[in-house]
């Protein structure tokens, strides 16, 4: 099986170097790869002590952040190493200041795995949520690197639980410890012969959690919204904006609308205010307007989504309507506003709860998003009463960090 798994990985390494030429997402993903050892040479030495945190993309790269800051606090002087497998999450985070390097991870070929830890020489690893990798892990071991699942989750369809799956479940041995979500993840593992697993919860908690005590206010948000009741749209797709559009061009109230899409493609980006026949102005035409004097305000960037959440009194959070599924819901929840979101949410167990709890409301058709939007815009207790249920949940699930880091008995 190391055999079909190692030239699966040249196999693919080949496929997107030729799909780079017609795709520049997997461009940036091959491009970016090609100077990683170089840049760990420059920036750690081999008496540098470090700490490697690997992140599958931007969700779980914000999910670690908690402890990634909080190992830092605690080993001041150890260097930080976080990488990134998808450009998405690491063009984002490329130039944070609390980690030493940001590099894509190479590809998981055994060499690529050596001279990586080499480079990095990491006194503790930790992988968020997921992304096993079977060479990376497999080389830990041979070096008795403490490695750690943190946040992990993990579900029965998954090839670890599969009568195929003795390759895969051989590179859960690498981990020292799992920290996981829920109980059905603990189980599962358990099912294995995995007894080294605790629930920690998830740390995305502790992440929202902490933005309440920073200062998220936008002068520019609060001159478009003008003291007038606002609906926030976030992570919005091309099938979430198709009934969006449609209750924002029919709605006879005095609202204001900020949609804050997905992808911010000029082309999209333009074809989206095209179809929107209320006043719209575009966060890049914003300056010199009275941007009081508009009803709908498109985020054309990113970065700020999390601030504008602070500002709704009503949150539509997209990506219900794909596969996997609903984006972050977690933000908006945390300010205490109430969410609506499409009915692919299954697969995210704070999604599930909050609807369960009635803290949020799934919809899936155009009759139930006008129904749910209507709901929340006429009944102002019940606009209160949800949004106290979604920011008690967060609050109340608060906590995974000092579990792991409790846990975590080191001397470093």
């Amino acid at each position: 099986m190391s055999v079909f798994y190692a030239l699966l990985i040249f196999i693919a390494s080949q496929i997107l170097k030729l799909a780079s030429f017609f795709s520049p997402k997997i461009k940036l993903f091959v491009d970016g790869r090609k100077s990683v050892f170089q840049i760990l040479k420059d920036k750690i030495s081999t008496t540098d002590r470090t700490l490697w945190f690997h992140a599958a993309s931007l969700g779980e790269y914000e999910q670690g952040l908690p402890v990634i800051e909080a190992m830092k606090i605690k080993y001041p002087q150890h260097k930080i190493v976080v990488t990134f497998f998808s450009p998405s999450g690491f063009e984002v985070r490329k130039n944070n200041t609390i980690a030493t390097s940001t590099v894509y991870l190479p590809l998981d070929s055994k060499s690529n795995a050596k001279q990586f830890l080499d480079l990095v020489h990491p006194d503790l690893v930790f992988f968020i949520k997921y992304e096993f990798w079977s060479n990376y892990l497999a080389e830990l071991k041979s070096r008795n690197i403490k490695t750690y699942l943190i946040s992990g989750i993990f579900r029965e369809n998954q090839h670890f639980f599969k009568w195929y799956g003795t390759f895969f479940r051989k590179a859960l041995q690498s981990f020292d410890y799992f920290f996981v979500q829920n109980e059905t993840s603990k189980g599962l593992l358990h099912k294995l012969g995995f007894s080294n697993a605790k629930i920690s919860g998830d740390t995305r908690f502790d992440r929202v959690s902490a933005i309440l005590e920073r200062d998220n206010s936008l002068y520019f948000i609060e001159q478009f919204i003008n003291n007038k009741t606002t609906i926030v749209i976030g992570s919005s797709w091309p099938k979430d904006e198709t009934f969006l559009v449609n209750f924002i061009n029919n709605s006879s109230e005095d609202i204001k609308f900020i949609i804050a899409p997905h992808n911010i493609k000029s082309e999209q980006i333009q074809e989206l205010k095209k179809s929107i026949s209320k006043k719209t102005v575009l966060f890049s035409e914003k300056e010199n307007q009275d941007l009081a004097q508009f009803d709908v305000f498109i985020i054309d960037t990113i970065g700020i989504l999390t601030k504008i959440y602070s500002y709704a009194d009503i949150a539509y959070v997209g990506g219900g309507f794909g596969n996997p599924g609903v984006h972050n819901i977690l933000e908006p929840a945390t300010f205490g506003v109430p969410i609506i979101i499409g009915p692919n949410y299954s697969h995210f167990a704070e999604a599930t709860a909050l609807v369960q709890q009635q803290g949020g409301l799934s919809i899936s058709n155009q009759n139930e998003l006008n129904d749910s939007f209507n709901l929340l815009l006429h009944n102002e207790d019940e606009r209160l009463e949800k949004g106290h249920i979604c920011a008690t949940f967060v609050q109340m699930n608060k906590g995974a960090t000092d579990v792991i880091l409790n846990h975590i008995n080191t001397n470093l």
